[in-house]
């Protein structure tokens, strides 16, 4: 009996050695010949923070590709903005709701209407984020508690409000805009840093769920971006020492490589993509030749009066 198990446990072994093998070769061969892209036409796209910066240019990017984008932001003027923006385009499915992401009921309930009104979401962007560049001392209470509530505390209401209706068609895609950051933390950003983080590990804990439940047989899928810098007027003054190490990117750039990340069913994707690698090449070194690459590369974001 002992000979049998053993045996059992080499052959587990070996046919493990092989899955291995095979995923690194396959994530290899996508990274010279890329994966078609998703036709995204008629899906209907949610999209948190649509009245501005990447948000809105999300907005644009996928009404161009002929979704259905239903925009979502507290701010009903600029939300509304983007919304006759593209209906300019000639784009006609598009369409804005006032919602504070960071509130439960709220989120429901616009959740509800869009429900009936357009149809089920099959595409979620996560986007809507906010930041103080401040030291820890100087971050008010209220500060601490929104940046927290909009940045991650939201993204359990949307995806509690609209995963159901994706697990019931076993289909549908959940896209979360993180940050570098999230893998290193930074001066000033001692509550947005964390919450970018929790996101990461959010997306990662809610795919594995779903692939455990379903016992691999969940088709939803989840892509987590982590921009570098975006210029969305969020940090107002930054500097960096190599910015073609950091690229300063705009918001119509970020939002189309976030949509290109989505269609080819990237699970994480980082703008730049040299930016993660950097990070996690630096991490196998000493504690103090990270700081001291970290310093050298020079990015720092000036605290806010």
């Amino acid at each position: 009996m002992k000979i049998y198990d053993g045996m059992l446990l080499l052959a587990e072994i070996l046919f493990l050695i092989l899955k291995v093998f095979y995923f690194i070769c396959e994530s290899i061969f996508t990274i010279f010949i890329p994966t078609t892209r998703k036709n995204v036409a008629n899906e209907i796209v949610l999209i948190t923070g649509a009245g501005h910066g990447i948000g809105k240019e999300l907005a644009i990017g996928y009404a161009s590709l002929g979704a259905t984008v239903v925009c979502w932001d507290i701010n009903e003027e600029t939300n509304k903005r983007t919304m006759n923006e593209i209906k300019m385009m000639g784009k006609i499915n598009i369409y804005a709701y006032q919602c504070n992401v960071a509130d439960r009921k709220e989120v429901f309930k616009v959740a509800e209407k869009v429900r009936k009104e357009i149809g089920e979401v099959t595409i979620l962007v996560n986007n809507a984020g906010i930041v103080f560049v401040k030291r820890l001392l100087n971050q008010t209470a209220d500060e601490i508690t929104r940046v927290i509530d909009v940045n991650l505390i939201s993204h359990y209401w949307t995806l509690q409000a609209f995963l159901p209706s994706m697990i019931e068609k076993n289909r549908g895609h959940v896209v979360a805009i993180s940050s570098l950051v999230a893998y290193q933390g930074a001066t000033h950003g001692t509550v947005y840093c964390p919450t970018k983080s929790a996101v990461k590990v959010l997306m990662e804990a809610v795919s594995d769920e779903l692939r455990t439940y379903s016992e691999g047989k969940s088709l939803i899928k989840f892509t987590t971006v982590y921009p570098a810098l975006v210029l969305t007027g969020f940090a107002k003054k930054t500097r960096i020492r190599f910015p073609s190490i950091m690229i300063e990117l705009t918001p119509q750039k970020a939002a189309s490589l976030i949509i290109d990340a989505q269609r080819q069913n990237f699970k994480e994707k980082s703008i730049p993509s040299s930016c993660q690698l950097i990070l996690y090449l630096i991490r196998i070194f000493p504690n103090k030749v990270f700081w001291c690459v970290y310093d050298f590369i020079g990015f720092s974001a000036d605290e806010e009066d």
